[in-house]
């Protein structure tokens, strides 16, 4: 059994039932950043195909998989967003680690 539902995805819209007018502003506002702009829609897919995989999604991965096949990315363009996602995940946890070092330098002298 999963955390996770798939009918959660699909139901999506129903999350503005206990306040419709942040609701309306949260999705309105969602439609205009995915719409054709200085980016296209295949490459906003994208973007938000290696977001999900940064935040752990499982319904944003579903849904930007499909979104970006939808709108012509091809699975190599989809691999590598998700190998950009998983470099800065990477680069961010290791840059943290000057931290550590400059802790570990200064404890050690």
């Amino acid at each position: 059994m999963s955390y996770y539902r798939n009918e959660h995805l699909e139901e999506f819209a129903r999350i503005a039932k206990g306040q419709p007018e942040l609701g309306k502003k949260f999705f309105d506002y969602y439609g205009a950043v995915f719409a054709d702009g200085a980016l296209s829609v295949r490459e906003k897919a994208l973007i938000a195909l290696a977001v999900a995989h940064a935040v752990q999604c499982p319904y944003c991965i579903d849904a930007y998989t499909t979104e970006s096949l939808k709108n012509g990315a091809d699975l190599e363009q989809m691999t590598e967003a998700v190998h950009v996602a998983v470099a800065i995940r990477g680069g961010a946890s290791l840059v943290h680690g000057m931290q550590m070092l400059e802790q570990a330098e200064k404890t050690s002298m």
